[in-house]
């Protein structure tokens, strides 16, 4: 187990097609990889399929399938997250695991995030082990292009403003938006360190 990866990351980078492309360039096998274990139910009758669609959910179900869900982390962990708003059930399983046994959770939630940052012993357990979106997208367009990368994104452009405000001018540069994105969050979650694109690590 190398990699966590939570429901809005699976979703929107599965249906662009990018979810296996980020994973095999981050070096970790599709066996490496964990997912929440609600994800199935979620594609089969949850709010996903009015986000996404009848048609992308059923294609992203097998998807979720052929991967490991994520493995039940201590109390010890999981009891600071439980009384924190900010952060549901699915993220405090995630990110508890990812402390616990010192992995890397790919993650689309801000909020969560923010939250994470005050909570006592997280932003030590987790250095450099939190992929964002943001961080996801420039780790590719550096490995596939910007304009490969548009053109993978189109089917989520109406459904992520970072990506719709980044990607959807064919005149735009995306690296420069997505790395003002992504310093503006890694700014405002010290002491969390984030995992950087540019490094591929701390």
């Amino acid at each position: 187990m190398k990699l966590l990866i939570d429901t809005d990351a699976f979703c929107k980078l599965a249906v662009c097609g990018l979810l296996k492309e980020i994973v095999h360039l981050l070096g970790v096998s599709w066996s490496e990889c964990c997912r929440l274990p609600a994800l199935p139910y979620m594609l089969r009758r949850g709010r996903l399929r009015k986000k996404f669609g009848d048609e992308q959910c059923e294609l992203m179900l097998p998807i979720a399938e052929s991967i490991f869900p994520v493995p039940e982390p201590s109390d010890a962990w999981l009891e600071k997250l439980i009384p924190i708003v900010a952060i549901d059930p699915g993220e405090a399983q995630l990110f508890a695991a990812a402390a616990q046994f010192e992995i890397m959770v790919l993650t689309g939630d801000k909020r969560a995030l923010a939250a994470l940052k005050d909570i006592a012993g997280f932003p030590t357990a987790i250095k450099g082990c939190v992929i964002t979106l943001e961080a996801a997208l420039i780790f590719l367009c550096n490995h596939m292009g910007p304009d490969e990368i548009r053109d993978h994104l189109q089917p989520v452009m109406e459904k992520d403003q970072v990506i719709r405000i980044c990607f959807s001018n064919p005149g735009s540069d995306p690296l420069k938006c997505l790395s003002s994105y992504y310093d503006d969050l890694a700014g405002g979650l010290a002491p969390l360190v984030l995992w950087s694109p540019w490094s591929g690590g701390l």
